[in-house]
């Protein structure tokens, strides 16, 4: 699909979530746990948003401009990309019913359009449903990092797929941000995969002892 861009730009965090296909193989493996990956980028569509957001085919990101997204076929890119991604997860989510719902994401340093200094390393983002983001960030913290509640960006904001996939169903879920200059390497993939691995099997033991016969 031609965006009009530079295609250097695809590799940009604007353009993916840099290094967490890699985590989220690595996680998988350790946890023994399924897992689904986006296989477009949000340059294209953004996953992560309802359907009737604004920004769902942005025609600007971080400063720089996406020309071949103005005017686009909302509706088909709907079809094509959002509603499969989302069907994927709910079939996935029907089948097991997990005890929890982990999204796995990566955040740039500093923006370019703002570029204040982002200094958590982790991030745990959330809506109403608290349940397993108060565990991680008090899991985190044990570990002495230092952890962005709802950074930096709030999950009561822009957090549909758990919303939809966790909170709809009752399914505690989180989503973890990590800062993408720690996963630039398979040495910083493989140290945050088995410190969240760890983590995410502690959240998971906890809630089931906590609320046993859930789901």
């Amino acid at each position: 699909m031609d965006l009009g861009i530079d295609p250097a730009l695809l590799h940009r965090h604007i353009a993916v979530d840099i290094g967490t296909a890699a985590l989220t193989h690595a996680l998988a493996a350790r946890l023994e746990a399924p897992a689904l990956l986006a296989t477009v980028s949000r340059l294209v569509i953004d996953l992560h948003r309802p359907p009737d957001h604004p920004g769902l085919i942005p025609i600007q990101s971080d400063g720089h401009a996406i020309p071949g997204n103005v005017g686009a076929d909302r509706s088909a890119r709907i079809a094509r990309f959002h509603a499969p991604y989302h069907r994927a997860i709910a079939a996935e989510v029907r089948d097991c019913r997990p005890q929890l719902i982990v999204a796995v994401h990566s955040f740039t340093p500093a923006l370019e359009v703002s570029p204040t200094p982002r200094p958590w390393p982790v991030g745990i983002l959330s809506n109403r449903d608290r349940r397993a983001a108060d565990l991680a960030i008090g899991l985190l913290r044990d570990r002495g990092l230092n952890v962005g509640d709802n950074q930096p960006y709030s999950g009561r904001q822009l957090n549909m797929t758990l919303n939809r996939h966790g909170e709809a169903n009752g399914i505690a879920s989180v989503a973890i941000e990590v800062r993408n200059d720690q996963l630039r390497d398979p040495d910083g993939v493989n140290h945050w995969a088995d410190l969240l691995a760890e983590v995410i099997a502690t959240i998971s033991a906890t809630l089931a002892s906590r609320y046993p016969g859930k789901v």
